[in-house]
């Protein structure tokens, strides 16, 4: 099942996010192939804000156990996280679904 994350950093945080970038980034290498896409969002002065990504897991049980341990969740970066089921129409991975 795919999911939507969508994460929206608490205002003035960027030094949280920043502190917390690799390790971050390693934790969504280390889901290997469940995570479809990851990448941070822009706000008006070009600074990361938040995060979006597309993560295939069993049920969104399993989707929140994991996000528990995402870095920048465990440093509190976050303001509030968004999730929804998704599905992929455009441009899909040719992997089958």
């Amino acid at each position: 099942m795919l999911f939507l994350v969508h994460t929206h950093d608490r205002p003035g945080a960027l030094d949280v996010r920043m502190a917390n970038r690799e390790a971050h980034v390693a934790w969504l290498k280390a889901a290997g192939t469940s995570v479809k896409a990851a990448g941070p969002w822009l706000n008006e002065a070009d600074e990361m804000a938040g995060s979006l990504l597309i993560i295939e897991t069993a049920d969104r049980a399993a989707l929140d156990a994991w996000l528990a341990t995402d870095p920048y969740q465990v440093a509190g970066l976050f303001e509030r996280v968004e999730v929804a089921p998704y599905r992929w129409v455009i441009n899909p991975p040719a992997e089958p679904r």
